[in-house]
């Protein structure tokens, strides 16, 4: 699992915060070029068991704020930086993705993601990443049967994104990502699907819509320049 963590010396932050990892990779996926690194320096280490995609920005940003990429600030980590490790790390044998319940209440404006010919929404833009990632995780289902990849929702929890007054249990935020990761039981070797609190939930049901997964892989392509892997 990646943590970015701003800091003067990212990876001894990282160190003092995750005490009990192993190693430490850093980067900044805000960048295409910055993603690149951070997927040379995973695949160094070997090929992961499971990875978690738990990388990304809140919904508080008050205006678009562009990468040196010309991309959305919250599309780039949110979408853009898991597709790419997706495609430059080697293969695991699990992918978790985190969204959030907001993707519920969205569409996903494929046509648009960048906001270039909208009003900003910085609730809204967060949404629609959540949105993407469920989309992004289903289309590599389809495309990698023998990686087992999936969706989830943590809950909203009082973290500094959340904040002190979310209603859910932080205690349980990181269990089902745990438990896609590494569970051996029947419930959690599957793939394709979406999950809250250790029990399937059915998703927005535009990430079921195979052509809008497509899309999304080719326009992540077109940006980068770097497709998915067959």
């Amino acid at each position: 699992m990646l943590a970015i963590r701003p800091a003067r010396d990212p990876r001894a932050d990282a160190r003092r915060a995750l005490p009990q990892a192993r190693t430490i990779v850093e980067g900044d996926v805000s960048t295409i070029a910055g993603s690149r690194l951070v997927a040379e320096q995973a695949n160094k280490l070997g090929r992961f068991d499971a990875v978690i995609h738990n990388v990304g920005v809140g919904y508080r940003e008050p205006r678009r704020i562009e990468t040196e990429d010309g991309l959305s600030h919250v599309f780039a980590i949110n979408v853009l930086a898991p597709y790419l490790l997706t495609a430059l790390m080697h293969k695991p044998k699990r992918l978790v993705y985190l969204s959030s319940g907001m993707h519920h209440g969205v569409d996903a404006h494929l046509d648009n993601m960048q906001w270039n010919n909208r009003r900003w929404n910085g609730s809204q833009t967060y949404a629609e990443s959540k949105l993407h990632d469920v989309l992004l995780a289903f289309a590599v289902a389809r495309r990698w049967p023998g990686v087992l990849s999936n969706s989830l929702e943590p809950g909203w929890v009082p973290t500094r994104m959340g904040g002190l007054g979310a209603p859910d249990d932080l205690e349980q935020a990181h269990e089902t990502q745990a438990w896609l990761a590494a569970g051996k039981d029947a419930d959690a070797l599957v793939t394709g699907k979406y999950f809250y609190h250790l029990r399937r939930r059915a998703p927005n049901p535009q990430t079921q819509d195979v052509a809008l997964q497509g899309r999304l892989l080719d326009m992540c392509e077109q940006l980068s320049r770097i497709p998915l892997p067959a």
